[in-house]
């Protein structure tokens, strides 16, 4: 988009910058996703959190869903609609906490129903509100390649497999939840069914509902939303139910950047290393876990006639706090601004303080242009996290 000069001169030296523009075109593709599937798209807060945009969010999904209760609370106050819950256990002083948040909550396994099961029981005697609860699934297939965010691998604990379960849904459950992607594409989510519907077909019958979980790439440029649509569809129409998707990365996918700036720039043994004020294992931790590399803007990945090659480092300790070689157009300068593209999702929600380091900016560019401070943080967010 076109950002107005003073507005760019305006956002701080290290700054997360979403664009309001291109999450409501990320936003409209799920408004039609649901649209035309009968199923409901809600906002993995794991994924994006920015609640300083859940008025605009809300206008084109119906909830949130959770993975504890500060998200759950998260969830209520800030977003409203629908809450959903699922996490691998529950802790005992969180659960009527969460009860009077949530719509509905997922259990890991038979065991953590078996628990709670009394106070959800009873909470439905004492309310008029009803939690719809269900049990996760393991349909023991996945497509994930990294084992950091593969649930399917030997001696996971995320999921309950179909001999666990048996023929019937246990008493009181109403749903199934299964999440087993990670920015994969729909003809993906098709060989899951597959065997989702072989182990777990006869339990969808009895259910009310599914859900499919996050890791569907809605808004990347190659993804098969129709097949999506359809297979939603599908699901629905066969088993008479309703059914969910919980994507977090695909709501602010492309949204936004995260703005740095150059503090030194040294040669190590013929490479040159530029220093930021950012941090990649603090700020940008995904990098490092998936591992990815991110694009920066106007650079790209170097060749051996590229005269002007940079590493990226950040400014912790940390000896691999650094990110591989960028080829740029000109030599860097000290002070000089760099652009990591496509910094919303997943980031912010993983932040940290390590070594002191502070904390980014977060701000907004609407779709006039201008840029608004939403923001900033300093000392006092280091020191309240510790005692």
């Amino acid at each position: 988009m076109t950002v107005h000069h003073d507005a760019f001169k305006a956002i701080p030296p290290a700054c997360y910058v979403l664009e309001e523009s291109l999450l409501r075109k990320n936003l409209e593709l799920m408004r039609y996703v649901q649209a035309q599937s009968g199923g409901k798209i809600i906002c993995a807060l794991k994924g994006f959190a920015m609640f300083s945009t859940f008025a605009i969010v809300r206008e084109y999904l119906p909830g949130s869903t959770a993975s504890s209760l500060n998200e759950a609370l998260l969830g209520q106050e800030e977003f409203g609609g629908e809450v959903h819950l699922c996490a691998p256990a529950y802790n005992p002083e969180d659960f009527k906490d969460l009860m009077h948040c949530c719509d509905h909550i997922t259990f890991n396994t038979l065991t953590q129903w078996e628990l709670f099961k009394p106070q959800i029981e009873n909470y439905h005697e004492q309310n008029n509100k009803k939690i719809s609860c269900a049990i996760r699934i393991n349909p023991e297939y996945s497509e994930v390649e990294t084992d950091l965010y593969n649930p399917c691998i030997p001696g996971t604990r995320l999921g309950t497999t179909v001999d666990k379960i048996g023929d019937k849904l246990p008493d009181g459950i109403e749903g199934l939840h299964f999440h087993t992607l990670c920015e994969n594409n729909s003809d993906t989510l098709e060989r899951t069914l597959q065997h989702v519907e072989q182990k777990f077909g006869h339990l969808l019958h009895q259910a009310k509902w599914l859900n499919m979980g996050g890791g569907h790439h809605i808004t990347r440029a190659d993804y098969d939303v129709e097949r999506l649509i359809r297979l939603i569809k599908h699901i629905r129409e066969t088993y008479e139910i309703e059914v969910f998707l919980e994507p977090g990365e695909a709501i602010g996918w492309q949204t936004g950047f995260l703005a740095a700036r150059v503090l030194d720039i040294l040669d190590s043994k013929g490479i040159k290393v530029a220093v930021l004020n950012v941090s990649f294992t603090a700020h940008m931790p995904d990098c490092l876990e998936m591992p990815y590399k991110p694009r920066i803007r106007g650079a790209a990945d170097p060749n051996e006639n590229d005269a002007f090659v940079y590493r990226m480092g950040g400014m912790s300790c940390l000896a691999g706090d650094q990110m591989g070689d960028y080829a740029f157009p000109e030599p860097l300068q000290v002070g000089q601004r760099i652009i990591f593209e496509d910094m919303i999702h997943y980031t912010m929600v993983k932040t940290t303080t390590f070594n002191g380091v502070n904390l980014p900016s977060i701000g907004i560019i609407r779709p006039n242009g201008a840029f608004e401070l939403i923001k900033s943080f300093g000392y006092q967010n280091y020191k309240n996290r510790l005692s």
